[in-house]
């Protein structure tokens, strides 16, 4: 494993690599980190995937990463910027962007902004969008005038009382404290200005995501109105080479590795098209 800083145009960015082979970089989740995710277990789908790089890193105004300058830095077409910026200072050529939550949503607007930069998607519990974003931002916006009214600290009792009345399923309290704790490191203007720049996205417009050719693992949960199963079924609908997975709930992600790993097999720039196979060629 190596760890190393990167500067990037919009600060530090901590970035993680583990494994050889083509690369892949995953983006974690809003208000997460890459110690957040090892923490939580989500980490556990990239582990040790055979023929990978796996490049991980904390994005702009999350965990070790620098702070984002204003809220329009922190909204995920800017997200989208960074990481097409980390692939080009890293060198990595044509990777599989990756990501959960908010890491589907930098990817796609990566994918959308330079589709020849990558080679395939993997999006896992892809947040509201379009329809449903509305109410989620609604969420977002009073949970930055909380912190700017009455702290931090009165967020994060909120966000408690919140997953108390609403459990979500898969989700235990360990996990819960774990992502509280990240939270609890921000500075209430940083914490807010998070909240805002996420109440300001929303996923690429949908005529531009059908555009993209790259082929796509949609991996979907049942029960959770933060990542509803609708988005990730129209996402599936608008890719042309998407593939849907549903699992019942976030316990069932780890079994998703093998699915993730044969996706990997037939995709990226070593998998050939029935076009490409030459009988006579030993390389194809």
């Amino acid at each position: 494993m190596e760890e190393r800083e990167i500067e990037l145009a919009s600060g530090m960015t901590l970035v993680r690599s583990e494994g050889r082979g083509r690369p892949l970089v995953w983006t974690h989740g809003f208000l997460n980190s890459i110690a957040a995710e090892d923490a939580i277990g989500l980490s556990a789908l990239l582990r040790a995937l055979p023929g990978v790089e796996v490049v991980r890193y904390d994005a702009r105004g999350h965990g070790r990463s620098a702070p984002a300058r204003d809220d329009a830095a922190q909204s995920w077409p800017s997200l989208g910027g960074d990481l097409l910026e980390l692939v080009t200072e890293l060198r990595l050529e044509r990777p599989i962007a990756a990501g959960a939550s908010m890491g589907t949503a930098t990817s796609l607007h990566a994918a959308v902004r330079n589709p020849g930069a990558l080679c395939a998607l993997i999006l896992v519990v892809p947040p509201t969008a379009w329809d449903t974003r509305k109410a989620q931002a609604d969420l977002y916006r009073a949970g930055a005038a909380l912190v700017e009214a009455r702290g931090a600290a009165a967020y994060l009792d909120a966000m408690r009382a919140a997953f108390r009345a609403q459990p979500m399923p898969g989700f235990t309290q360990e996990m819960q404290e774990a992502l509280i704790a990240e939270l609890a490191s921000k500075s209430g203007p940083d914490l807010a200005r998070l909240l805002r720049g996420a109440a300001a996205s929303d996923l690429p417009d949908p005529a531009r995501i059908r555009e993209l050719e790259l082929p796509a693992l949609v991996i979907a949960t049942r029960g959770d109105p933060g990542h509803p199963l609708s988005t990730a079924e129209k996402l599936t609908e608008l890719l042309p080479r998407a593939e849907l997975l549903v699992l019942d709930d976030l316990r069932q992600l780890a079994h998703a590795r093998g699915d993730i790993v044969r996706f990997l097999s037939r995709t990226g720039p070593r998998a050939a098209s029935a076009a490409e196979i030459d009988v006579y060629d030993p390389d194809r």
